[in-house]
């Protein structure tokens, strides 16, 4: 039988915590797994919890929370024979939806019975791992400003990313690969291990996690006049037709700037010196994927199809809550009439 750890964050992304444990009790196969659920407790204690499941050889450790939980996890597996799981529950899950992950937690945890594992790609910027995405310019600025207002969610993020647009000032980058070097003044940078951001936000709509590369995606600066384009483009997975963009692949690349500044890995952001080295780790994680994945579709009507598919199991962790909720009402109400009962 293998063994499984669940490590929960308690505060990522949206609240359906409740409703998960729930899924976990009714629908893992025990016949196939035992297993633990542990929470977070402070930050960095998912990294700490995962590199003690891998040094006592649990099989599958199971990631519940958003991309930075998600990040905190899988560094702390890299390298060892302990595979990554997930159950998405952030903000944006770029990551799960890269590997096709469902949203919901009775379709990840279906995944996870499935237990197909596969020795997958991460990168690495500044000896700092990541699975999904790092990036530096615009994307890196919002991240930053982002993670100081405190709020969460794709509407949040938007409100910052409307808002900096206009204060944001492009930097002129070098970039060397493959014995090349190229200078170029860029609004965004983004080195992609996935295909995405988030919220099927597609900076890399052809990004493989197994081919040993990275996709570099340069996004000149650009007008007004053209944001909504480019937006456009971004979520139906046609940005690398864009006349701003410039695509390639390296497996190894270092970025020099005019000096320190905001970078991103899987969203979070940190302040680096002007020097970035990014470079890909092939096969370097063990990672539980849908065996039946399909070649994702790239266009708008599918974005918001997956997005409106969501919404029942929305109403079913509503409901689930509530039960919850009434059932602590009722505890709560025979533990005053008990003590009333004592008087």
């Amino acid at each position: 039988m293998k063994s499984l750890l669940f490590i929960i964050n308690p505060k990522s992304g949206t609240d359906k915590k409740i409703y998960i444990r729930y899924c976990i009790g009714r629908y893992i196969d025990t016949e196939l797994y035992n297993y633990q659920i542990r929470y977070t407790e402070y930050a960095g204690h998912a990294e700490d919890l995962a590199r003690e499941a891998a040094a006592n050889n649990i099989d599958i450790v199971v990631a519940v929370g958003g991309d930075g939980t998600i990040n905190e996890v899988a560094r702390a597996l890299i390298h060892t024979n302990t595979a990554l799981a997930i159950i998405p529950c952030g903000s944006g899950n770029g990551l799960a939806r890269h590997l096709q992950i469902p949203i919901d937690p009775v379709g990840a945890i279906k995944i996870i019975n499935a237990s197909c594992i596969k020795p997958l790609d991460f990168g690495v910027m500044n000896n700092i791992p990541f699975f999904c995405t790092c990036g530096m310019g615009f994307d890196a600025f919002v991240s930053m400003k982002f993670a100081q207002s405190g709020k969460r969610g794709l509407i949040s993020y938007i409100e910052n990313t409307l808002r900096e647009t206009l204060n944001y000032q492009p930097d002129t980058y070098t970039i060397k690969f493959d014995e090349q070097s190229v200078s170029q003044k860029a609004f965004v940078i983004a080195c992609a291990n996935a295909s995405q951001y988030g919220n099927n936000a597609y900076i890399a709509p052809f990004a493989s996690m197994s081919d040993g590369l990275m996709d570099i995606t340069m996004l000149e600066p650009f007008t007004a006049i053209e944001a909504p384009q480019l937006a456009l483009q971004l979520f139906n997975g046609t940005l690398h037709t864009n006349s701003r963009v410039k695509t390639f692949r390296a497996k190894h690349i270092v970025i020099t700037r005019n000096g320190n500044a905001a970078v991103h890995c899987d969203g979070d952001p940190l302040f680096t010196e002007q020097t970035i080295d990014v470079r890909i780790e092939h096969k370097g994680i063990n990672i539980v994927v849908n065996p039946e994945g399909a070649p994702r579709r790239h266009n708008l009507m599918q974005v918001f199809s997956d997005q409106i598919s969501e919404l029942p199991q929305h109403m079913q962790e509503l409901q689930a809550e509530i039960a919850q909720t009434e059932k602590s009402l009722k505890q709560l109400n025979k533990s005053v009439l008990d003590k009333l009962k004592k008087l």
